[in-house]
């Protein structure tokens, strides 16, 4: 049964917003998605990991976190990796 808008509880509001806040502090890239009409999606990347966060009206929070694949690579791929901290 789908959730009244109108009845979001202030807790899952609440969540998502003190997760966005934790983000920004540590200034981690994120995008707001809405993929269902009663969750708002927060998608991160880091290094080799994307992660989708959806936070439900009801409070509900789902995470599924999506791995690269550990394909071996030579040694030049190592440039790849120090370019991700460059300043």
């Amino acid at each position: 049964m789908p959730i009244d808008p109108n009845e979001v509880q202030v807790s899952s509001v609440q969540k998502l917003l003190g997760f966005i806040s934790k983000l920004d502090e540590r200034k981690i890239y994120y995008k707001l998605f809405s993929a269902r009409h009663e969750a708002i999606m927060v998608e991160v990347a880091s290094p080799g990991e994307r992660w989708e966060i959806e936070f439900f009206a009801d409070g509900q929070v789902e995470v599924e976190v999506f791995s690269s694949s550990s394909d071996i690579e030579d040694e030049k791929s190592l440039e790849r990796l120090f370019a991700q901290y460059n300043d």
